[in-house]
């Protein structure tokens, strides 16, 4: 092996050189490495999209390289994950992962290998999940490296696990949701074993993570190929231990006909409507956890079901207040959204109505003409009849039967003291 030249300050470059791009910040740094005497590679995912004509913003590096010679190559360098040979390098303005090819030990928890040990480019492959993610890149030569047929199945659009897909599926029981999201997102067939061995580990997704879970959805759910995923999912029977319900399958037309990038809340909500035509429909509190919501998903996911139980329900005997007050909620054009495709001549008269009520003066959501510091300074004394007495004041306002604060305050006194 070549004697180390001058370690590479990635740190100063990191300050002092305008930021560059991530393919070509890892290719600098797969460079140095092998200027250095060792193997390296762009990995993974990143010349997987490559090959597919995507453009990735993630670039890995697999190198022979351990992380002590890593550290001594690039002055900076820190461990994420030393004893799985990670490391982080910076490289103006970019922060590139590098991993020493490894074998893996014994799966106990379904996540992580027992124990690991350095090994070659060849053995690294083998470790992975899926064949299409199991490609190398040189960096220099750009020649594709493949121990495990990858090339190939991309070619032909087909997802296939490494070696033996039960132990695949095994050692981490989240690949059954990674290799939805794959087949979605690309378009790809299964290979037969692989997808037996999914439905087979199907079950075992219960005892993972709800945060990895959760985590995976957002990711198939941000794509437009979202549809497929969810046919997958239920198709594989991976629906019931990742919501924690009941499998299902069949048609989701509103899942099917949401457009314009709709937020992942929106997405639930039009798929728990969509299975909620299927099945009993379970406590909508349940998918809280079972996703790992967070506290703003959790707040839109409930109000867009809320707003569409209410158009069900109310939005024939609701004022013309109670309706203003129903369109002005932030998920009401969400609300709309997913019911559109199941009911669009009678979604198309509601947006009518809101269309003309909000060209009224103050549009949907005007600001008070009352206050409780009006009423405060008023006289009146806090308490329950304040917010009762304010609710009134505004829907009269909505109702276009108060046009000004004096009118307003002139109210407020009769009722207050009748």
């Amino acid at each position: 092996m070549n004697q180390h030249p001058q370690q590479s300050d990635s740190n100063d470059q990191f300050g002092k050189s305008p930021r560059c791009g991530a393919r070509e910040a890892a290719i600098a740094v797969a460079s140095v490495i092998i200027d250095h005497g060792f193997t390296a590679y762009l990995a993974g995912g990143c010349v997987r999209d490559e090959i597919l004509g995507l453009h990735p913003t993630d670039f890995d590096i697999a190198t022979s390289a351990p992380p002590d010679e890593i550290a001594k190559i690039f002055r900076g360098a820190r461990g994420v994950g030393e004893a799985f040979g990670v490391m982080l390098v910076r490289w103006k303005g970019r922060v590139i992962e590098v991993a020493t090819f490894r074998a893996d030990g014994v799966y106990h928890d379904g996540r992580r290998p027992t124990d690991v040990r350095f090994a070659t480019a060849q053995e690294d492959s083998q470790r992975r999940d899926f064949t299409i993610n199991g490609l190398f890149r040189h960096p220099v030569t750009e020649e594709i490296v493949d121990f495990v047929n990858g090339k190939e199945d991309l070619a032909n659009r087909i997802l296939r696990a490494i070696g033996d897909p039960a132990a695949r599926f095994r050692e981490d029981r989240l690949r059954t949701l990674r290799a939805v999201r794959f087949a979605a997102r690309f378009e790809m067939s299964i290979d037969p074993e692989t997808e037996h061995a999914i439905c087979e580990a199907a079950r075992d997704l219960k005892g993972v993570s709800r945060e990895r879970i959760g985590g995976e959805f957002r990711r198939m759910f941000a794509h437009s190929t979202r549809m497929r995923a969810v046919q997958l999912i239920e198709r594989w029977g991976l629906d019931a231990p990742a919501l924690d319900e009941s499998s299902s399958v069949g048609d989701c037309p509103r899942l099917a006909g949401l457009t314009n990038e709709p937020s992942f809340a929106t997405v639930l909500a039009a798929w728990r409507l969509d299975r909620a035509d299927r099945v009993p429909p379970p406590i909508a509190g349940a998918w809280r956890d079972s996703l790992n919501l967070s506290g703003n998903e959790w707040k839109e996911f409930s109000e867009i079901l809320e707003i569409v139980s209410a158009l069900y329900e109310q939005w024939e005997d609701l004022s013309k207040s109670g309706r203003k007050r129903l369109a002005a909620r932030g998920a009401f054009s969400a609300a709309l959204q997913i019911l559109v495709a199941v009911e669009a001549e009678r979604i198309g008269g509601i947006r009518a109505i809101v269309d003309a009520l909000a060209t009224e003066v103050g549009g949907l959501a005007p600001e008070s003409f009352l206050t409780g510091s009006d009423l405060i300074a008023l006289g009146f004394a806090p308490g329950p009849r304040f917010k009762t007495l304010l609710d009134r004041m505004y829907d009269l306002q909505l109702e276009g039967k108060l046009m000004s604060k004096e009118a307003a305050i002139a109210l407020a006194r009769t009722e207050w003291t009748a």
